[in-house]
């Protein structure tokens, strides 16, 4: 139903992120020119929302693991959707190190493949 490289993508993305190889997922699914967008710009660390190129996705992964405490983390997917897109949501229970607040958060990530690469990921927050 779907195109075997754009679900081997999808595939790849959620067990990176459920096992906790993002990195890893970085350097080998996405393209050198990705981007990604935030639903906002990241108040805490100054940064964003847009962030463009593997390195600066890098650098958020990196600020994200160095300012919080993750209790709890799930991913559900991936959902296709048509030749070249696939979503996913992820449910987080984090405690920002810099204020102590601790929030369950939950957001949809949607992901553009192209060349068998992501090209584009943008997050959206519940209200």
């Amino acid at each position: 139903m779907f195109d075997e490289k754009l679900t081997a993508i999808a595939n790849a993305l959620v067990e990176h992120c459920r096992n906790g190889t993002e990195a890893e997922g970085l350097a080998t699914i996405y393209a050198e020119d990705c981007v990604s967008v935030e639903a906002a710009k990241m108040e805490e660390g100054g940064m964003g929302p847009v962030f463009e190129g593997r390195d600066a996705i890098k650098a958020k992964h990196e600020w994200w693991d160095a300012n919080t405490e993750v209790h709890e983390f799930t991913v559900d997917g991936p959902f296709m959707h048509g030749h070249d897109r696939f979503g996913v949501i992820f449910s987080i229970d984090v405690t920002m190190k810099d204020s102590g607040q601790r929030m369950p958060m939950k957001e949809l990530g949607i992901y553009t493949v192209q060349d068998g690469k992501i090209v584009r990921e943008e997050f959206y927050f519940s209200a």
